[in-house]
Order: structure tokens, then C-alpha cells, then sequence
């Protein structure tokens, strides 16, 4: 039986805005951290892998763009393709889905929350940053019914705050955080 408050997974949402800060948390993450974390962030469907290409610059960390049946490891951090939603299949396995745009977004975020929060329960991380809408804040909300962690970006260090602002209004969430602590945040688990 696992313990309780095991971290098995960090789920990272993000929109406009929110690149910057991804940059830093990856820049400054212990090696120590060995837990999976999944990037959730909005861009064209035409974008191809320059996320990844960008993202491996900052961290020793594999960074792999998912694929459909994307085995799930330790110490990866993981990017939803653009224009896919990603769903958790089980804690070993993601899959991709091409269904109808949520908020707007394919990959949504909520999609992604609501996915992991079924599957990972108290044992996952939920974290959502700057962004000019909605998404997040219903994927947020099954998080905790769930039980997971929810943290949210402090509104006043977003450069697009209504993302993080919505969901402070509408959730009960666990930590704030800022840019500059985040990767600090994440290593003391």
C-alpha cells in the first residue's frame, strides 16, 4: 500500500505567459527530483517539436514529447503535442485524443487534470500557471475532489493573470506559488 502523500505525478498547465516560468522551475530543479512532470501548455497546432528543442536547453532531464501509449517514467518531463489532448490511461501509460477543442484549447487543461485526477488521486500535483482563460479551473476542481495537491500561480507574478485569478476565485487550492520559488517548491517534496 502506498504511503499517503506519496507524489507519483506533477501535471503543469499553462497559457500566455506561462513559458517563462517553466523555464526557470526546469532550470533550477534538483537532480534528486525523480518524479514525472507533464507541460500542458497552449501553443499553435502547427508548432511541431520546438518546444522540446527550446525546453532541453535548461535541464539534464529527458524531455519527450508524448506520444499516443507513452510509457510513463521517473525523472522525464513530458510535453502534450500541440493540438492533442493527453489522457491518463493508467499510471504507466498516456494516450492522445483529437476530440473537440475544450476552452478553446487542444491540449486542454482540463482534460489533462481531470485525467490524471482519476488516476493518480492524493498522489499527483496540480499546477496552474499564467493564461488568458478559463482552462484549469474545472480540471483544478477534480483534483480536489480527488484529493490531489493544487497549486496556483500568485496572480500578481503572471503576466497574463486571469487563468490564475479564475481558479483562485473558484477553488480551494494548497500552496501559491511565484516563478522564482516554484523548482525550490517542487524539490522539497
Amino acid at each position: 500500500m502506498e504511503s499517503q502523500g506519496t507524489i507519483e505525478l506533477i501535471v503543469i498547465g499553462g497559457s500566455a505567459g506561462s513559458l517563462q516560468v517553466i523555464i526557470q522551475m526546469i532550470k533550477n530543479l534538483d537532480d534528486t527530483v525523480d518524479i514525472p512532470i507533464v507541460l500542458v501548455v497552449h501553443r499553435k497546432a502547427q508548432s511541431g517539436d520546438i518546444l522540446r528543442t527550446l525546453l532541453e536547453q535548461f535541464t539534464r532531464k529527458p524531455v519527450v514529447e508524448v506520444e499516443d501509449k507513452t510509457e510513463i517514467k521517473n525523472n522525464v518531463i513530458y510535453i502534450v503535442p500541440a493540438d492533442y489532448h493527453l489522457l491518463f490511461e493508467s499510471k504507466k501509460y498516456m494516450s492522445l485524443d483529437s476530440s473537440e477543442k475544450m476552452n478553446y484549447s487542444r491540449p486542454s487543461i482540463d482534460v489533462t487534470f481531470r485525467s490524471a485526477a482519476e488516476i493518480y488521486g492524493k498522489n499527483m500535483i496540480g499546477i496552474l500557471l499564467s493564461g488568458a482563460n478559463a482552462d484549469g479551473t474545472e480540471g483544478l476542481s477534480y483534483i480536489k475532489k480527488y484529493k490531489g495537491k493544487i497549486w496556483i500561480q500568485d496572480p500578481e507574478t503572471a503576466e497574463v493573470d486571469y487563468m490564475p485569478k479564475h481558479a483562485m476565485e473558484e477553488i480551494d487550492y494548497d500552496l501559491i506559488i511565484r516563478p522564482d520559488s516554484l523548482a525550490n517548491d517542487i524539490n522539497q517534496l
